[in-house]
């Protein structure tokens, strides 16, 4: 396959998947933000967010205060800010265009289609009402991309492209979103395990789809080392760091050229760290720790993945 259009279809699918992780953060934060609590407890919420998406500096340039509507008209609208849902739809958008020939018509007419949507949503002022609906759009949207990539693409380097571009961006967006949460500070008084922090930890499990897996696993109270043994080790989780890190590997495996045998090689380590990992020793280490740790070798094999099979190869 030509280099270049694989890049298209990476980076096709990555800008999908990342449109809908970044409304998935903010819509866990959104609800975090209506719950009974301060307003400084508020703005640190959202300065954690901005901060692990690596923001926290554009954002201040642009706002003199970290508010909930500034950072959604930010993350979600602004057509400067390069990694806005805005921004990463149209990029979708125009590496879909960049390869119709590969692509098969449904899946263009849908990256298309939500492309003109958003234009017309990015037009209107979203009150707090909307902003809800605004976010399961985009989730929906996502979830209507990759159905029709998986019922209508041809099983070839193309498709694998797709699905390695999107599985790696899920995974990062997974841990983003886990570390989001562990940076947030309960209000004043208010103990681990208490309303608030139960109901945050609810929040989040419904921002990655988890809230009745979780129910169908542990059938108990939400804690925090079994939310983190969800989204880090469990294979059946679809959205976990071992599953999204398997089908990494997995999609690898399927495009390896002569010279991605050590992207291939870290992409197995990682995998198999999660798949034989325990959740005790994840806490040894940190939870935080452990996530900036994952968060710097996705970024590397994102980057060696570009130098192998999107830059470097030839046509």
């Amino acid at each position: 396959m030509l280099s270049r259009t694989a890049d298209h279809l990476y980076w096709m699918a990555r800008y999908t998947e990342r449109a809908e992780n970044l409304a998935r953060m903010l819509d866990v934060n959104s609800r975090m933000s209506l719950l009974p609590q301060g307003a400084e407890i508020v703005e640190q919420g959202w300065i954690a967010t901005l901060t692990i998406i690596g923001l926290m500096d554009a954002f201040r340039q642009r706002y003199d205060a970290v508010t909930s509507s500034n950072v959604i008209a930010f993350m979600a609208f602004d057509r400067d800010n390069p990694i806005s849902i805005y921004s990463c739809l149209r990029a979708a958008r125009e590496n879909a265009r960049a390869v119709r020939g590969t692509l098969t018509s449904e899946i263009w007419e849908t990256l298309n289609a939500t492309w003109l949507e958003m234009r017309v949503a990015s037009l209107r002022s979203s009150t707090e009402a909307e902003v809800g609906n605004f976010f399961e759009w985009v989730k929906y949207r996502s979830h209507v991309a990759r159905g029709v990539v998986q019922g209508t693409m041809l099983r070839d380097e193309a498709w694998h492209f797709t699905w390695l571009g999107t599985y790696l961006e899920r995974a990062d967006s997974t841990a983003r979103i886990l570390d989001v949460k562990y940076h947030l500070l309960l209000p004043r008084g208010e103990q681990a395990g208490g309303a608030a922090d139960y109901y945050q930890w609810s929040a989040l499990l419904h921002s990655v789809s988890a809230f009745e897996i979780y129910r169908r696993v542990y059938r108990d109270l939400i804690t925090p080392r079994r939310v983190a043994e969800l989204l880090v080790l469990r294979d059946d989780m679809p959205r976990s760091l071992r599953r999204c890190m398997s089908q990494v590997h997995m999609h690898l495996q399927s495009v390896r050229n002569a010279q991605s045998s050590e992207t291939e090689r870290r992409a197995g380590e990682l995998q198999a760290s999660l798949h034989f990992g325990r959740i005790e020793s994840v806490f040894e280490v940190g939870l935080h720790e452990y996530l900036v740790r994952f968060l710097g070798q996705t970024r590397d094999l994102g980057d060696r993945v570009s130098r192998d099979f999107l830059v470097s190869a030839t046509d």
